[in-house]
C-alpha cells in the first residue's frame, strides 16, 4: 500500500506538520472525496477485513465503502504519517432512541496534546477531529462535542434544534481490526442491520452534503435542501456524477 497514492486519492499533499491542524485537512479532505456507501453489501459482494483489499477498492478504484473500511485505511494512513492513534469502537443510537449492535461501529482515536475522536466513516458527521474534553467544534454540517459518561466512555452529540443528541458512544479502549470480525458480519448479512435495507451513498461537499439513499438524491447546501427521485436507468450516471463511482 502507497501512502502517497493514498494522499492523492484525498487531494492532500505529504507535508511534515504533525498539529491537529493537518489531521483536521486530512479529514475534511477525506471526508470530501471519498463517499460513505454500502453497495457492496446490497451487491452481497462479501467484505473481509483485509487492510490491502480496503486499499485497493478505495485508492485504486476510487470507491467508498462503511467504517470498517473507511476508518481502517484512514487509521493506518494516520500511523503511516507519524500519529500515534488506536481503532476503537463504538455504538450507533438510532432515531428512535434505542441503540444499534453494542461496539459495532469502528472510529478512531489520536493522540495529541489531548484524546481526539477522528472519524471518516459515519456520513454525516463533524469535519475536524473532536477533543474528548468536552471542547465543542462547528463546521457547516453542525456543533459537536464529546459528553464524558464515564471512564473510557463518551458520547459523540450534535445539538439540533438547541439540544443534544447523541451520533454514537465510543469506548476508548483500544482495539484491533480483527476485532470487529462479527460486527462486520452482522452489518453486511443481518435483516437488522442499517446497511441491507437498502443501497447509501453519502459524501460531504464544502457547503454541504449530497446523499442517495434507495431510489432518493437528497442535495444539502447551507440552509437549503433539494430531494429527487432517480429512475433506474439514471442511476449508475449520479452515482458516476456525485460520487466517482463506476459499478
Amino acid at each position: 500500500m502507497d501512502k502517497d497514492k493514498y494522499l492523492q486519492r484525498i487531494a492532500c499533499e505529504r507535508v511534515s506538520q504533525s498539529g491537529i491542524a493537518y489531521l483536521n485537512h486530512l479529514q475534511r479532505q477525506h471526508m470530501l472525496h471519498v463517499p460513505f456507501e454500502n453497495l457492496d453489501v446490497m451487491h452481497h459482494v462479501p467484505i473481509a477485513l483485509d487492510m490491502e483489499k480496503f486499499y485497493e477498492k478505495v485508492v485504486l478504484h476510487h470507491r467508498g465503502g462503511f467504517c470498517y473500511e473507511l476508518n481502517g485505511l484512514f487509521h493506518w494512513l494516520l500511523q503511516q504519517l507519524g500519529f500515534i492513534s488506536n481503532l476503537v469502537s463504538a455504538t450507533v443510537s438510532r432515531p428512535d432512541g434505542s441503540w444499534a449492535k453494542s461496539g459495532s461501529h469502528a472510529c478512531i482515536i489520536v493522540e495529541l496534546d489531548q484524546a481526539y475522536i477522528a472519524d471518516v466513516g459515519f456520513g454525516d458527521s463533524a469535519r475536524n477531529l473532536l477533543p474528548i474534553d468536552g471542547t465543542r467544534i462547528e463546521d457547516v454540517s453542525g456543533v459537536y462535542r464529546a459528553d464524558k459518561i464515564k471512564d473510557h466512555i463518551y458520547d459523540v452529540q450534535r445539538k439540533k434544534e438547541g439540544e443534544w443528541t447523541v451520533l454514537y458512544r465510543v469506548n476508548t479502549t483500544p482495539c484491533k481490526l480483527m476485532d470487529f470480525t462479527e460486527a462486520c458480519q452482522y452489518n453486511q448479512t443481518s435483516p437488522h442491520s442499517h446497511f441491507t435495507q437498502k443501497e447509501i451513498a453519502t459524501i460531504a461537499t464544502k457547503n454541504g452534503r449530497i446523499t442517495l439513499s434507495g431510489n432518493s438524491l437528497t442535495i444539502t447546501s447551507e440552509d437549503k435542501k433539494e430531494h429527487c427521485h432517480i429512475s433506474a436507468e439514471h442511476y449508475a450516471d449520479i452515482l458516476e456524477a456525485y460520487f466517482g463511482i463506476g459499478l
